[in-house]
């Protein structure tokens, strides 16, 4: 089973609803999965620099005490999940132009998309990284397993933007418009942080379909 994960390093609501897929997929063991890491920015028009974190949450929610009361929510969610998020490292909101190049790269290089999806989130949730910072991205390349000769020059180099930017324009012109959106064998879709459980019957749906297909 194909599924494709539309998604965005900065999204608490992502790196949840990656935790709820990962149980969901334990869930049904033996079932083959090929998992694919779909980029989409929250904040396409985000400054390569980012902007400041209060200055972004106020701007998004319409003050700080909205703001505060969302995160905790999100926090609150995530502790559930077992993800004790540090939203209060966070100085800044980056641009995800740049980390979603990173991604690309690793998996060009056999890499597992996933490792490099997980390494982000808990470098800017857990570490409060500004993984919007080319030197900050080349430090997790380097934990990922690149040379800082490899990584360091395409970081810095323009590879690769023009097929985030089209893959994310391609994203909305499916319809996604929030993320995270999972989409079984290219047909069905399940959009949210949904609960474990909520993966099983698109699992039987789309299971079921191949089945057919192949009988």
């Amino acid at each position: 089973m194909q599924i494709d994960i539309f998604f965005d390093v900065v999204c608490p609501w992502c790196f949840i609803g990656k935790r709820r897929m990962d149980r969901a997929i334990e869930g049904r063991q033996g079932m083959p999965v090929a998992l694919s890491w779909q980029p989409f920015q929250l904040n396409p028009g985000m400054p390569p620099d980012g902007m400041d974190r209060r200055d972004y949450l106020a701007a998004k929610f319409g003050g700080t005490a909205r703001a505060a009361q969302v995160y905790a929510m999100v926090a609150e969610t995530a502790e559930r999940d077992g993800l004790k998020l540090n939203l209060e490292a966070i100085e800044r909101t980056p641009s995800t132009l740049d980390a979603h190049r990173l991604i690309r790269l690793f998996t060009r290089g056999g890499g597992d998309a996933a490792d490099a999806v997980e390494a982000l989130f808990q470098a800017y949730f857990f570490d409060g990284r500004d993984i919007g910072d080319k030197a900050e991205l080349a430090e997790i390349g380097v934990d990922l397993g690149f040379d800082r000769e490899e990584v360091a020059p395409y970081l810095d180099s323009r590879v690769d933007i023009n097929h985030i930017r089209a893959a994310d324009t391609a994203a909305r012109r499916m319809g996604i418009q929030a993320v995270p959106c999972f989409v079984f064998d290219r047909r069905y879709a399940l959009s949210g942080a949904q609960e474990p459980e909520s993966f099983f019957p698109m699992f039987d749906l789309a299971g079921g379909e191949a089945a057919l297909s192949h009988g």
